[in-house]
């Protein structure tokens, strides 16, 4: 998609961080967007931004691992407009905790927003996405879709599960010579509320280490991180690394192969040390 101007965009989790500034910025490109989020303050705050670009806004409360709410909202976009050209599977949420303390429960949610919340949003735009003739669909993964962290399995497993349900999708595409794009998109160390807002499994609600990873590794903002990911979407990248972090290391873990689980183990260890995790 070269040109966002007059086409109809939807953004998930567009109540702060990237997903507003997306938002924000596809405005000032000259679309029409469909923003939805969980959070009706941020979202409510998001309207009033996109709306200062001067574009039509369509604004909802949504909660993405909603199946069935996911697919009325995809109609309602698509009459409220007359036709979606673009989805941005963008919501999300973390958890920190080993496997052997974390709950199912636990996993359940962040597979449900993480990875169910994307395939929601894809089965219900991708029809009308395929049938506006200048289609393109993105989903966030991150640079946890690259390698594995201790600690995180179950948004490791989300993101994963992201980019090979994607990586997927883009040849199914390619083979049925649907006019529809596919990107994925890993972002690596962002400034968003999604560390911060994590839950923790386990006696350990220490969050030491939480503002450590956010002061040392979340070092990009939002605003040029939507930059790269537009960027990435206009010229049909099918895969986009956000930032210097996310390009290292997937170039790092592409030469070394599975030799970096144990670097990684050793480097967590002495940052959970060192910060008190």
């Amino acid at each position: 998609m070269k040109d966002f101007r007059n086409k109809v965009v939807v953004v998930t989790g567009a109540a702060s961080g990237m997903g507003r500034e997306l938002a924000i910025k596809l405005g000032q490109r000259g679309a029409k967007v469909a923003i939805s989020d969980v959070d009706p303050n941020g979202l409510a705050e998001t309207e009033r931004l996109v709306k200062a670009t001067g574009a039509d806004v369509h604004s909802q409360l949504l909660n993405v691992a909603e199946r069935e709410a996911v697919l009325e909202y995809a109609e309602t976009v698509a009459k409220h407009f007359g036709q979606v050209n673009a989805i941005f599977n963008n919501a999300g949420i973390a958890h920190h905790g080993e496997v052997e303390n974390m709950e199912f429960k636990d996993i359940d949610r962040v597979m449900d927003i993480d990875f169910w919340g994307v395939v929601n949003g894809t089965k219900a735009f991708l029809p009308h996405i395929i049938a506006s003739g200048d289609g393109h669909i993105v989903n966030t993964s991150s640079l946890f879709g690259l390698l594995s962290e201790p600690g995180q399995s179950a948004y490791n497993s989300a993101k994963f599960a992201v980019r090979g349900f994607t990586e997927a999708l883009n040849q199914e595409m390619i083979v049925a010579k649907h006019p529809v794009k596919v990107t994925c998109v890993h972002p690596g160390g962002v400034k968003t509320a999604i560390a911060r807002n994590a839950t923790i499994s386990g006696d350990n609600d220490d969050r030491s280490l939480t503002e450590a990873f956010e002061k040392y590794f979340l070092r990009m903002s939002p605003e040029k991180a939507a930059d790269i990911i537009l960027r990435g979407v206009e010229r049909n990248r099918a895969r986009v690394l956000v930032g210097n972090d996310a390009k290292f290391l997937d170039l790092w873990v592409r030469l070394v192969a599975s030799g970096y689980q144990g670097i990684a183990a050793r480097a967590t260890g002495a940052a959970m040390k060192r910060f008190g995790g």
